[in-house]
């Protein structure tokens, strides 16, 4: 009978355990709500993004969100001055057209090599993730291979040319985030013959459904900073 007791006693206290070890794990849905808290925090924050070495890549500044219609009517361009990011918001992504870049965007039936400099930004976290622009990189930038299938612009990254970049190197994917492909839309890749031209730069928030795959799984926002510049044949 004791036996019986203890035993009895053992399965409770294991099904508590198991109860109280479920109840401390966040849900799906308390991630998202936690990750749109920090964007919304993100947002209204003066937020100065500094390197490894303390030096400055970017101020982001207190953000104005403006809808798709009023981007349009502005002809597909974010008011630096203002700090404007235009929220997509089929994606949730909001984009910031630093420059929209040299030439035009990639048209149908058109396929690109495309490199790109960047920073990552966790949001979350607080915390610079990933940047390509420091010296270890130099040689080696992101190369995404981009088509557009009827107006469908779809994009990889490149690892055959030079092995893949940090991108590849910290997620070993050659998946390009969503959000990185959204503004190819919108942004110039040509390349820079002018001194004064500046190829396309624009300034990303990403939510974990349109980021690269450790962000989709762990349910986090980014914050990026991305060039496009087509490559040489």
């Amino acid at each position: 009978m004791r036996k019986y007791v203890y035993f009895i006693s053992g399965i409770l206290l294991l099904l508590l355990t198991c109860m109280a070890s479920c109840s401390d794990e966040e849900t799906y849905a308390d991630q998202k709500k936690k990750e749109v808290k920090a964007i919304n925090s993100f947002l209204g924050r003066d937020v100065n993004i500094v390197g490894p070495e303390g030096d400055t890549l970017c101020k982001v500044g207190k953000i104005k969100v403006i809808d798709e219609k009023t981007f349009e009517a502005q002809d597909s361009t974010t008011n630096l001055a203002e700090n404007e990011y235009v929220l997509l918001k089929s994606s949730g992504v909001y984009m910031q057209i630093v420059r929209k870049g040299v030439g035009k965007p990639i048209q149908s039936g058109d396929n690109k090599r495309v490199l790109c400099r960047f920073f990552e930004f966790n949001i979350l976290g607080d915390s610079l993730q990933l940047n390509n622009s420091v010296l270890y990189w130099h040689t080696n930038p992101e190369i995404m291979d981009v088509s557009n299938t009827l107006g469908s612009i779809t994009a990889s990254f490149n690892t055959t040319v030079n092995g893949g970049g940090a991108m590849y190197a910290a997620y070993s994917s050659t998946s390009v985030p969503t959000g990185w492909i959204l503004p190819l839309s919108y942004v110039g890749l040509g390349r820079q013959t002018k001194a004064d031209e500046g190829i396309a730069k624009v300034r990303l928030i990403v939510p974990h459904s349109q980021g690269q795959t450790q962000a989709t799984s762990n349910v986090y926002p980014c914050f990026y900073e991305v060039t496009y510049q087509e490559m040489r044949d």
